[in-house]
């Protein structure tokens, strides 16, 4: 029993030393994200976003999920950034579908990735991701309207 435990506590120990680890590579790139969107904000009038956001839902997912896929992230950043375009005003049908395409669809990468895994599977891949950050965002807005 007490090596089970020992056991036990090794694990975590390990566990939140990966943690950590993982924690500082990730701040430069945060603290990178951070800066961005302070500068974005200040550029950027509040009254762009509405311009280019309407009131319809399924234009809004259209319009986040193409601005995402042309736009590279990672998922660490997706959180910052979301909450920042929530603040600035845009519905959350849009914030998701562009989050979910910035994570998934990658437009940037395309050359990279149809070398690797080629043309024809790296543009359906992109394509299906497309369209799935749309279904994705309207079901989660779906969903939590209804808690």
């Amino acid at each position: 029993m007490k090596k089970i435990k020992e056991n036990i506590k090794r694990k975590i120990k390990d566990a939140i030393t990966k943690a950590g680890k993982g924690l500082l590579k990730a701040l430069p790139m945060i603290f990178g994200t951070i800066l961005l969107i302070s500068l974005i904000s200040v550029l950027i009038p509040k009254s762009f976003y509405t311009t280019i956001f309407s009131k319809n839902m399924f234009l809004n997912s259209f319009i986040g999920s193409l601005i995402g896929s042309i736009s590279a992230g990672n998922p660490i950043t997706s959180y910052i950034f979301g909450g920042e375009l929530l603040k600035q005003g845009i519905s959350l049908l849009a914030v998701t579908a562009f989050l979910v395409a910035w994570v998934t669809v990658g437009v940037i990468q395309i050359p990279a990735e149809s070398v690797i895994l080629g043309k024809k599977f790296a543009l359906l891949r992109n394509i299906t991701a497309i369209f799935l950050a749309i279904i994705v965002a309207i079901i989660t807005v779906l969903l939590l309207e209804m808690i």
